[in-house]
């Protein structure tokens, strides 16, 4: 893949890193629609490095920022338990204000890239999935997409600022986001032109990530499919 660290520029001066992974044909002056890629608690791990890489072999333009960098730079955690616990610590510390605005600090520095053309999403996962929501409501993105984002019921005032369509995924039996939850979100968007609210039946939290034992290679076919006709019409 042709892929790099990026520095990134934050608002308030500071400065971060970014995974950018780019389309084949990059490399003979092509470009395509990009896609800000949104973290788990897990950092832009391995994984979300390579969802990154998968979007890019589709034509995307993507961009994974560290999101972390302001507690921690460069956090690359597994999926054992001891860094499950490192992610919540993280997670628990995290000033999402200042992460929505490092976000549309990504947006924009995406948008300014010669590989970029134009359009972007956001596309996040887990804390990201809530992240990707708020980006939608605050960071000016074209689309956003958002998997299995816990804490999306506790923000839905912002629902009132999102312009842009909208597509989300939850797990049917997901242990962290009770279906209250995902029946909230159904309500506030009930009638909303461009909003898509799947849920997959019998499969849990984390359902597309093929490093948790929470894979399901079926639903996350599914809903990455369904997530590339989104984009498609989308952004481009």
């Amino acid at each position: 893949m042709n892929s790099r660290w990026i520095d990134l520029k934050a608002q308030d001066g500071g400065r971060f890193k970014g995974y950018l992974s780019l389309p084949h044909q990059a490399g003979k002056g092509g470009k395509g629609p990009g896609i800000v890629l949104i973290q788990e608690i897990f950092g832009v791990n391995s994984h979300i490095r390579g969802v990154a890489d998968q979007y890019a072999s589709d034509g995307y333009t993507v961009l994974a920022p560290d999101i972390f960098w302001r507690m921690q730079p460069m956090v690359d955690l597994g999926y054992g338990q001891d860094d499950f616990q490192k992610g919540i610590g993280y997670m628990q510390k995290f000033d999402f204000a200042a992460g929505v605005a490092d976000l549309a600090a990504a947006v924009a520095a995406l948008r300014g890239l010669p590989e970029c053309s134009g359009k972007v999403a956001s596309l996040g996962y887990c804390m990201g999935g809530m992240l990707s929501f708020l980006c939608a409501a605050n960071a000016g993105v074209d689309a956003a997409v958002c998997y299995y984002g816990g804490g999306i019921h506790t923000k839905l005032e912002e629902a009132g600022k999102i312009k842009c369509p909208m597509l989300f995924h939850f797990a049917g039996n997901d242990s962290y986001i009770p279906a209250s939850a995902v029946e909230a979100v159904k309500q506030t968007f009930a009638g909303r032109e461009g909003v898509r609210i799947d849920v997959y039946p019998g499969v849990d939290h984390g359902f597309n990530c093929w490093d948790r034992p929470a894979y399901n290679q079926q639903s996350a076919a599914l809903a990455r499919g369904r997530s590339l006709a989104f984009l498609a019409t989308t952004i481009g």
